[in-house]
């Protein structure tokens, strides 16, 4: 056993032999659970509503099924291409 992990057990000695008097029925998460979840749940709300921003920047049209390409995306495949410069 290292000594981090046998310095732990001797710590938590104490604390089990201590828990024989607490009622297990009225035990309860107290304030700390209540704090615990309210930073979750506005850490979700949060990143919903930074989501549903990024999401209505999208500006996505999807072309139909067998559809030529749009004409600005054709010319400027064929700008960028390389080939002969017309005068």
């Amino acid at each position: 056993m290292s000594a981090t992990a046998s310095l732990a057990v001797t710590h938590l000695v104490p604390l089990a032999a201590a828990g024989d008097d607490l009622d297990k029925n009225k035990v309860t998460p107290g304030v700390l659970g209540f704090i615990v979840f309210a930073v979750i749940g506005a850490a979700v709300w949060l990143l919903m509503k930074s989501m549903t921003k990024h999401m209505k920047r999208v500006d996505f049209e999807e072309a139909p099924e067998g559809a030529a390409p749009a004409p600005a995306a054709a010319a400027a495949d064929s700008g960028a291409g390389g080939g002969k410069a017309t005068a």
